[in-house]
């Protein structure tokens, strides 16, 4: 299946939002690996929670957008899946 050229720019956006997510994770490894106090570890991993929460929210958003301009007989279902996928989460 070919992707248009905004699913590809959605993408690329989103790799680099998980990008930082994974760079703060290796951040909290190198914390506890240096016997950082709980608390800062704590707080780090809580914002590493709400930049994936973020990312998580961002491509569900840019999806929905991306799917209205698309073909209408196409774009009930994508829409249909992309909600499904929210309420699960």
């Amino acid at each position: 299946m070919k992707i248009s050229r905004d699913k590809c720019a959605i993408m690329k956006n989103t790799e680099q939002l998980i990008n930082n997510v994974i760079g703060q994770l290796e951040g909290v490894k190198k914390m506890m690996a240096d016997n950082r106090d709980c608390l800062t570890v704590l707080i780090q991993l809580k914002a590493a929670k709400a930049a994936l929460s973020s990312a998580t929210a961002k491509l569900l958003s840019d999806n929905l957008l991306s799917c209205s301009t698309e073909s209408k007989g196409k774009q009930s279902e994508q829409i249909k899946q992309l909600i499904t996928e929210l309420i699960k989460n």
